[in-house]
């Protein structure tokens, strides 16, 4: 009698162990490209990421380089203040994107040029991301606007 209680509760405590070791390996599946990592373009100057890295990019749209192409192709440099990153991207932008103002992108970095996938921009005149504005500190940028009140 007691080696077969013994014998459930190891086959039960394997079983666990099969089980969570499973819902892991499912679970780290999962989230294989939903990871992305921020990067400030000066990092991203510094250290180059491979071409095959998806990771995302934030910082100020520089003046005087949105240029929009053929269709809805739009080519910008983002920056820190500290380093400029060209951008590239084709799709349609967000209505508050406009040069010098902050943006985040996800994308991947290939031969010099960062090619986006996805570019969001500020949703209203005060908000910026708190990645983008850690960054922009950072290199000595950006100045939080006095609050009204």
């Amino acid at each position: 009698m007691r080696s077969l209680r013994k014998t459930r509760r190891i086959q039960v405590i394997a079983l666990a162990v099969v089980a969570l070791a499973g819902s892991t390996a499912l679970v780290g599946y999962a989230m294989r490209d939903g990871i992305n990592f921020f990067r400030s373009p000066s990092q991203v100057v510094e250290a180059p990421p491979a071409p095959s890295e998806v990771f995302r990019i934030g910082g100020l749209v520089e003046e005087g380089t949105l240029v929009r192409g053929e269709g809805t192709e739009v080519t910008f440099s983002v920056t820190d203040g500290g380093a400029s990153v060209p951008v590239s991207y084709v799709g349609v932008l967000p209505d508050l994107f406009g040069e010098g103002e902050g943006m985040v992108g996800t994308g991947r970095f290939v031969d010099g040029t960062f090619r986006a996938t996805e570019i969001l921009a500020r949703h209203d005149e005060t908000y910026m991301p708190a990645e983008v504005i850690d960054a922009l500190e950072a290199q000595g940028v950006y100045r939080p606007a006095a609050v009204e009140g």
